[in-house]
């Protein structure tokens, strides 16, 4: 009987090796190499793409691995993001519904009527918004998380609590910490001398809030010690009543079928984003009959006009919650190709003539997919570089100073609780064999990236990588159109022949993720020294 037993085990012993290689074999991707067949994700740090991706492989969602992506980035590239600032995600589940949670920051109850009179001065506490980051991690994760909440913490805890390197990055932007700011201390020796790249920098007191967070809940930021904290270092421009009554909010995302493009739908996050500007740039470059070649002055010429007019639009965009019901009405027509034209750029503007955006580089974005088929793309800013550069040394935040983004709009007053205008506009693009997943960082550049992406890829049929690597055009708020160095001589030439003012200040920072029959690209830009993690 013993012998027959262990037969019967030695059998079922190979059945199951049998099935583990038809699973295997079933299972192995058929990929082309440098793309992935489970999920991946793309954001401005290599080591914050691994961390998302770990949260992936232990079977999280798109959502988790964002999640964890980003806390990742408020210390690898925390002149950039964090949760001092606020967030846009645009989120596809596996059923190709779109949803648009919007955890931007929010104007407090103290904000002064006349503050837009000051929009020369752009640092300072006066710009502070009410931060919803936090907020909006936890409505995300309460929608789409699949691990537990702490879990999204641990391994950024443990960084910023053990140190690394200062990357070079975050190191470039270190000289624009005066020495009068308290955040000096934070990246300098004792005898005020900044550190440098050979340096371990350590964000223990972010780690105990981190910490805190992750064990207590959301409402560990928003009611109690950190809250407190955050109102003293303010100077009260923030109330604990401000931190109470935040919310984060959730609306179904407009959809856009954009030009050329008729193949694809399109799904943008509603004002205040900029997702309608995003739609109008792209509408106009195609809605013409003579097709320029691609990369030809024709094209170009084209494309800087279409930036232009996008710049007159911008002050067209308002929180719908404080706007008159003509400005959600501007923002629709921006969606429609047969507006392109003719659209007129008539909202009444205010009298401050300052625009702060194209100093907006202070942002981050990450693009993820996960093996469930969901599909995330979320921007999240503190605004400026370092934000207001107010910090907290006792709980290791940057503040934002996202108020900054009402100057040079259509707003003569900013009402409590308006949430800023915005050029974020992580979107999601869907055909019969594709999505995509994609956004930017980089203020009023973030409209250029992405149209620069997306024109070269999905028009000029250029690789995801190759799109993103394209050279760029931003026109600033002055209309003078910038160029990237690798523009030749030439073409300049023509341009400036065409009388286009022209420059060379840019940028702007895309990151995307994209399954196409079953596999995998992502691709971040290398603009930020960006590397996407995938398996």
């Amino acid at each position: 009987m013993a012998g027959h037993n262990v037969k019967v085990y030695a059998l079922l012993g190979l059945v199951i090796i049998f099935l583990t290689v038809i699973i295997y074999v079933a299972t192995k991707s058929n990929c082309p190499k440098g793309t992935f067949c489970k999920g991946a994700v793309a954001a401005d740090n290599v080591n914050c793409s691994k961390i998302g991706l770990n949260i992936l492989i232990q079977g999280g969602s798109a959502v988790d691995a964002a999640i964890a992506a980003l806390l990742c980035t408020s210390i690898m590239n925390p002149q950039s993001a964090g949760i001092g600032g606020g967030a846009i995600f645009t989120i596809m589940d596996k059923s190709g519904k779109v949803t648009i949670i919007n955890s931007r920051e929010t104007a407090p109850s103290s904000v002064k009527p006349d503050l837009l009179k000051s929009c020369a001065e752009d640092n300072g506490s006066k710009w502070i918004g009410v931060p919803g980051e936090i907020r909006g991690y936890e409505l995300a994760h309460k929608l789409y998380g699949k691990l537990n909440w702490k879990d999204l913490f641990t391994t950024t805890i443990k960084l910023a609590r053990e140190g690394f390197h200062i990357p070079l990055v975050l190191y470039s932007y270190l000289p624009e910490i005066n020495e009068t700011e308290s955040l000096r201390k934070l990246f300098s020796y004792e005898n005020g001398t900044l550190k440098t790249t050979r340096d371990i920098i350590k964000f223990e007191k972010l780690a105990d809030t981190l910490e805190l967070i992750a064990n207590k809940g959301p409402d560990a930021f928003y009611n109690g010690s950190i809250a407190e904290d955050l109102q003293n270092v303010t100077g009260g421009n923030l109330t604990l009543k401000d931190f109470e009554s935040y919310n984060a909010t959730v609306t179904d995302a407009w959809v856009v079928n954009v030009g050329k493009y008729k193949e694809y739908k399109m799904y943008i996050p509603p004002p205040p984003s900029g997702g309608p500007l995003l739609s109008f740039v792209l509408n106009f470059m195609t809605a013409y009959k003579n097709e320029p070649a691609p990369q030809s002055v024709e094209f170009y010429d084209r494309y800087i006009k279409a930036l232009k007019r996008a710049n007159k639009l911008k002050k067209c965009i308002r929180d719908p919650n404080f706007a008159p019901p003509e400005f959600e009405q501007k923002a629709k027509e921006m969606t429609t190709i047969s507006a392109a034209e003719n659209i007129q750029d008539n909202c009444t503007l205010s009298s401050n003539k300052t625009d702060n955006s194209h100093k907006s580089t202070g942002t981050t974005h990450v693009s993820a997919v996960d093996q469930y088929g969901t599909f995330v793309a979320v921007t999240s800013s503190i605004n400026s570089i370092f934000g207001s550069k107010v910090y907290s040394p006792n709980t290791g935040i940057i503040l934002n100073n996202q108020l900054l983004d009402f100057c040079n709009r259509s707003i003569d007053k900013i009402s409590p609780g308006e949430r800023p205008p915005s050029s974020m506009a992580p979107v999601v693009l869907q055909s019969k064999s594709k999505t995509l997943a994609i956004g930017a960082s980089g203020g009023s550049m973030i409209t250029t990236g992405i149209a620069s992406a997306l024109i070269n890829h999905l028009w000029f049929g250029k690789s995801l990588k190759e799109a993103i690597d394209a050279r760029v055009v931003y026109v600033d708020p002055n209309n003078k159109a910038n160029l990237e160095p690798s523009f030749d001589n030439a073409l300049i030439k023509e341009l400036e022949g065409r009388f286009h003012e022209l420059g060379n200040k840019f940028y702007n920072v895309v990151n995307a993720v994209e399954k196409k029959d079953g596999c995998i690209s992502a691709e971040s830009d290398d603009r930020k020294l960006g590397k996407a993690a995938g398996y």
